[in-house]
């Protein structure tokens, strides 16, 4: 095995090893009928690394930006926002549908024919960062929780996953949007591979 190839081994067994996930309520089994979840997705209460609030990492953010270069840090914080429904849900979705054969299950916004509500809470966002000679993955930390449409109090299944990580191939992955949805994509992937194997 040559250099470049352990390398990548290395990276690829730490990305697959330090995602973790926890039940907190129900059980795997209770999704076994589900073919169909309409997708709504929480960034509420979201918890940034050294900052006391996602308004404390804007501001900074913002600031910054400006200083440098007036008028960016505006820019920034509308991509910040603009991310989420332009990126990081389509990617989740993308990645999800892909994973069952003949939309065996199948997950979307506003699905017509889906009983059942599969509520992403973001509850951690790092953004990680690649200056070229360094980098660091992003990491996201979402609670997935499953209840009826008509019964949104009665949360029959809930999942938390911690560390899901994302970074582009080959390390290019400049652009912060990029890998945080890299990060959902991931979460996606781990997310359909327990519901094939556990909710049997």
């Amino acid at each position: 095995m040559n250099k470049i190839l352990f390398i990548a081994f290395l990276l690829s067994s730490t990305i697959v090893f330090s995602q973790k996930s926890k039940v907190e309520e129900g059980d795997w089994k209770n999704l076994k009928d589900i073919s169909a979840y309409n997708l709504e997705f929480d960034y509420s209460n979201l918890e940034i690394p050294k900052y006391d609030s996602e308004e404390e990492f804007l501001k900074d953010k913002m600031a910054k930006r400006d200083e440098k270069e007036p008028g960016t840090g505006e820019q920034f914080k509308a991509s910040w926002f603009a991310d989420r429904a332009d990126r990081y849900e389509p990617k989740f979705i993308e990645s999800f549908n892909k994973r069952f054969d003949d939309d065996e299950v199948k997950v979307d916004k506003d699905l017509a024919d889906a009983e059942y509500t599969m509520k992403i809470h973001t509850t951690f966002m790092y953004a990680g960062y690649n200056v070229g000679i360094k980098r660091q993955n992003s990491k996201i930390d979402a609670v997935i929780s499953v209840y009826k449409n008509d019964n949104p109090d009665t949360v029959i299944f809930s999942v938390k996953y911690t560390k899901a990580e994302g970074s582009g191939a080959m390390g290019y992955d400049y652009d912060s949007g990029y890998r945080i949805s890299e990060a959902y994509a991931k979460l996606a992937k781990t997310l359909a591979k327990d519901i094939s194997k556990r909710a049997k």
